[in-house]
This record gives C-alpha cells, structure tokens and sequence, in this order.
C-alpha cells in the first residue's frame, strides 16, 4: 500500500469513527429520557421492543436446547436451577419466563437470553467451585438480559450498517480502489472505535448489576473477584488484546468489582436470607 492510501485511510478510519459516534449521538438525542439501563440508569439507544427481543431469544433457546446436549446429572440440574431461581427472585422481572438448563459440554460458557433463558455449561462449574463462584456467572448473565444489551447490540449494528451505506452513496463516483479503502477503513474504525468499547462497558455493566443481584440473593459478593481470576488461569493460549477484544480482560473485571464490593455487601447484609457460599460443586 502505498503512503498516499495509508495516509487515506488514517484519515478515513477517524472520520468514520467520528461519523458513526455522531450518528449514535444524535439518535441517542433522539430518545434520550426514554431508556435507562436498570440499576446503573445508563442512557441507552434501542430501536428494538422487548417482545421483539424475547422471541428471538426463545426461538434462539429451543435452536440450542435441541443441538447440544442437556445433562443428566440430576445434582448439576438442581444446582442450576437453585441458584438461577434465587436470582431471578430479585431481579424485578416477573414477566420473564424463566428457564434454566445444564448443558453438558467441556465449554466454558454460560447465557442468559431475552425472557430469561439460561444455560450453563458443565464446563465451567469446576472453576465456579461454589454456589457463590455460580452465582457470580449467572447474575452476570441474567444483568445483561435485564440490561437489554442484546436489543442495544443489534441497535448499534443497525447503525453501523447504515453509516456504511451512507459513505457508500457519498464515494460512488470515486476511483473504485479508494472507495474500497475508505469502505474498509469505515468498518475498522466502527468496529475497533465504537462497537467493541461499547461490547466492553456492556461487559462491565454486567458485571456491576450481576455482583448487585448475587448480593440481594443472599450470595458473598466478595467472592466475584476471586471468581475471574481462576476464570483467566483455566483459561490456555494468550489472551486477546483489551482493546480487539468484545471483553474486558480478567484482570480489569477483577479490579472493577472490587471497587464495587462496598456497595455489593451493603446489598448483602439486606438480604432477606443469607447463603454466603452456598453448597460445593460435586465434582
């Protein structure tokens, strides 16, 4: 590539940035006042409606519950569905349709769906050590249906593909390999610029609203911390880079909830009944 197209898309890449930033700006105007994210009262675009949301959620659930295996470790089950039911009980959503399911595959993984469908993955209750250290993975999830942060994913997407078309309009009658280089510029910028910060505070939000909901639960919230630091040992290969990631990394994840237990064990003592740790996992 030569030095006139790096330079034009550098130059491509932050106007593409800006552009995409001004046009969330302006939609985030739009409807400002109108949605707030539960518990951190974060502003929030959505184009999207809740119903909208959980049929794709339900329709996605059932697609998942028939391609992989559920468990039939009867204990995992009702450890499962214990620890998602005392979540649920505090998370002021009694229209959701609550679901739990194990799913037994050596992934790390756990969901929480539009409406309240979750799953969890045999693999991860090892590190989880614990109802608490389980209770940590589902607030999470569960924070993140609560929070919508599907609705604002597919919201941003929307956006990203019509800033897209836009610039495509305004480059038809450029030379065809600069109008490639801005194009591609474009979709870097709004990615690496917009869409992934966005995914990573959708991360920590989560985390913050999840660490709360454990707590009212009746679960130490002090062990979360802990929680993702055995998350990042278990993990093999190198991490991706913070900044090409859609997560925080661990250690972020860590120091940001410990800043947070203060108001966590607050929550905690109120609890209605207390838990603390919770039974062990069988292994």
């Amino acid at each position: 590539m030569s030095s006139a197209s790096k330079l034009l898309v550098m130059r491509s890449m932050v106007a593409a940035t800006l552009a995409l930033g001004s046009l969330l700006t302006a939609l985030m105007f739009l409807v400002s006042g109108c949605n707030t994210v539960p518990v951190t009262d974060r502003r929030r675009l959505l184009v999207t409606s809740e119903a909208s949301e959980n049929e794709m959620g339900l329709t996605a659930y059932q697609d998942v519950l028939k391609s992989e295996p559920v468990t039939k470790n009867e204990k995992y089950q009702e450890l499962v569905k214990r620890v998602g039911q005392r979540i649920a009980a505090v998370a002021n959503r009694p229209d959701f349709n609550w679901e739990f399911n194990v799913i037994d595959s050596k992934t790390q993984n756990a969901f929480c769906l539009p409406g309240g469908k979750v799953a969890v993955y045999t693999g991860l209750l090892p590190v989880c050590q614990d109802e608490a250290g389980l209770a940590v993975v589902m607030s999470h999830e569960v924070a993140h249906a609560i929070a919508r942060h599907g609705g604002e994913r597919m919201t941003y997407q929307t956006a990203q593909n019509i800033g897209k078309t836009a610039v495509g309009m305004v480059l038809q009658k450029q030379e065809e390999q600069k109008k490639q280089i801005v194009l591609t510029a474009y979709g870097a910028a709004s990615q690496y610029g917009v869409i992934l910060p966005y995914s990573r505070k959708h991360e920590l939000e989560a985390d913050h609203i999840g660490l709360l909901l454990m707590a009212k639960a009746g679960y130490d919230p002090s062990v979360a911390p802990a929680f993702w630091e055995r998350f990042s040992s278990s993990k093999q290969g190198e991490a991706p880079m913070e900044l090409l990631s859609t997560h925080p990394s661990d250690v972020h994840r860590a120091a940001a909830l410990r800043e947070l237990l203060p108001e966590a064990m607050q929550s905690y003592e109120s609890a209605a009944e207390k838990f603390g740790m919770g039974e062990a996992i069988p292994q």
